[in-house]
């Protein structure tokens, strides 16, 4: 786990301290307000949870926020609220006027202590902004072609070119291991392919510990496998050799995929609580999103799409434990974890907390370390079940249902921005005969391989699902429709160039897109059915091409 960054952390502290102080006294009115209204009746039940919670509050803010004096005094104030709830109904009354006057003191003593915290404070130099480590800042994907040196005398790389130049590896050959290590003294390869038995050859390569080796040989015995392990290969391939077999262990070799950032939502009613969690949390690289407002949680889950929901148990107009209950009935969000984050200490108040779906209770104030092994551990436990339940088990894509929900999402915030987005959906041609050729086996090569191209070309911020059988279909944000199907019309010219092998026999297969935009549809369904629509003219055209639905229509009149 990456260190937090304390520098940084204890200056966004300071400028917190400063804001919290500043609230304060509107805070202790609000308390003296409420304390008037305890006469009895709805007005005196509604007075004592506002006062609960603004102690409770206080409690746990200046002790995350390094003022104990005042936390201790609300912890008190806190205890005296408790006291009063626990009373029995006919003796408020009698005592009424000794409790006002106990709670008024109590409020005074947190106005003296304000003063005094307040008038030690550094002179305001404003909020430092979290120091992020190197890896959670945003980078620039890596388009070059990767290197790939081939040294085998009996393998004709030819074969290969074209294949691995598709899905982004240029290729180079060598008759012997010597002409392979002097070019890569003068330029380092991202992977090594060679023959079994020329694997020794290369053990004086310095940067070989840096650089992936895959073997390939004639046998597929334990031995030859064996050996190829110990000589430090990543892969081994039984001759012949199949080139969507090599991408897949090449790809698997040399791509690093820095993981997009934890999503956490942190609901507190709390401004600077809430802003202190997450500047913990970004610190290590997490994305936070703050929320103070707990009646727009519903927007926020369906706009951000957490991993990981952190909150508080009491706020104003809906408690913790009623939003966890209003998450819950949300099928998408059953499985979302919840983290209550609250000063209560009480282990039946937590208990019962997390009765209602929480995941978790952590106590205020929680040292940073804490808090974010907390968030680190549940969010990637629900990264790792939300891919399996997200996902085609055969490309990797996203599946039908998840898609779908993503265009919805995406259009949305299309609209809100006043972006385009496009949305298209393409079909193996002639998928069938390809089955009944070649066997299921050669189908399912030809749809993983389609797949892995739409990976590698797509850009990271469109998503990619299995729509249904040989179909699939792609949400492209901020693309419009000419933009797109000159794109996807490159893919296409260089998925048709792929070779596939199926015993002694070689085929090669095209596909058909269809393809509409927002703002011309401004629905999910109608993308959908204009980029089927689309889709079905391309097929009609004569297949292998791209098509927008504005030429689908064309096409259709030509037909008639």
């Amino acid at each position: 786990m990456i260190p937090t960054h304390t520098a940084s952390l204890r200056d966004k502290v300071g400028h917190l301290r400063s804001l919290f102080l500043a609230r304060l006294p509107g805070m202790l009115e609000e308390a003296r307000l409420a304390c008037l209204c305890l006469s009895g009746g709805k007005a005196a039940e509604t007075a004592i949870d506002d006062l609960q919670r603004l102690f409770h509050n206080l409690k746990g803010t200046a002790a995350t926020l390094g003022l104990p004096e005042l936390s201790a005094e609300s912890s008190s104030a806190t205890e005296l609220v408790a006291g009063w709830r626990l009373m029995p109904v006919a003796m408020r009354s009698e005592v009424l006027p000794s409790w006002q006057r106990k709670l008024a003191n109590s409020i005074a003593r947190l106005a003296v202590l304000e003063c005094q915290a307040s008038a030690a404070l550094p002179p305001p130099q404003g909020a430092a902004a979290p120091d992020l480590p190197r890896s959670a800042r945003d980078k620039k994907p890596d388009l070059r072609l990767k290197r790939v040196y081939l040294c085998d005398a009996e393998l004709d790389g030819r074969q290969l070119e074209s294949p691995l130049l598709c899905f982004g590896y240029t290729l180079t050959s060598f008759c012997d291991t010597a002409s392979l290590l002097r070019a890569a003294a003068a330029e380092c390869p991202d992977a090594i392919v060679v023959q079994a038995s020329m694997a020794t050859g290369l053990a004086g390569y310095e940067n070989r510990s840096d650089t992936p080796l895959l073997i390939v040989g004639d046998d597929g015995d334990f031995a030859t496998r064996l050996a190829a392990v110990k000589a430090g290969a990543v892969a081994y391939f039984q001759k012949p050799i199949a080139g969507h077999e090599l991408v897949e262990a090449l790809d698997m070799a040399t791509t690093q995929l820095e993981p997009a950032p934890y999503r956490v939502l942190i609901v507190d009613d709390e401004p600077e609580m809430a802003d202190y969690h997450a500047s913990i949390l970004e610190s290590v690289g997490m994305s936070a999103r703050r929320l103070n407002e707990p009646a727009r949680i519903l927007e926020e889950l369906d706009e951000f799409q957490p991993d990981l929901l952190l909150m508080d148990v009491y706020m104003p107009i809906a408690s913790g434990r009623e939003l966890s209950r209003v998450v819950r009935q949300i099928p998408q969000f059953v499985g979302l974890p919840i983290l209550f984050l609250s000063s209560e200490t009480d282990k039946m108040e937590q208990v019962s907390a997390l009765q209602v779906g929480a995941d978790g209770f952590l106590t205020k104030p929680i040292p940073p370390q804490d808090l974010i092994t907390a968030v680190a551990v549940r969010a990637e436990r629900t990264r790792v079940l939300r891919s399996l339940m997200m996902r085609d088990s055969l490309t990797g894509l996203l599946n039908h249902t998840t898609l779908s929900q993503f265009l919805e999402t995406s259009l949305a915030a299309a609209q809100r921005q006043g972006v385009p987005l496009c949305f298209m959906m393409l079909d193996v041609d002639r998928f069938k005969v390809v089955n009944d050729t070649y066997g299921h086996q050669a189908g399912d090569q030809v749809l993983m391989a389609l797949a892995r191209v739409l990976k590698q070309r797509l850009r990271n911020s469109d998503m990619i699902g299995r729509y249904g059988g040989e179909e699939f279909a792609a949400v492209l944000q901020g693309v419009g429709v000419s933009e797109a199907v000159r794109f996807v019309d490159a893919i296409r010219e260089d998925f048709a160039a792929l070779t596939f092998k199926a015993g002694d026999k070689r085929f090669s297969c095209s596909f058909s897109c269809g393809i509409a935009g927002f703002p011309d549809y401004e629905t999910a369904e109608g993308l959908v059915y204009a980029a089927d629509q689309a889709l079905y003219a391309a097929k009609r055209g004569g297949r292998n091409r791209v098509i927008a639905d504005a030429a689908a229509d064309a096409i259709a009149g030509e037909k008639q």
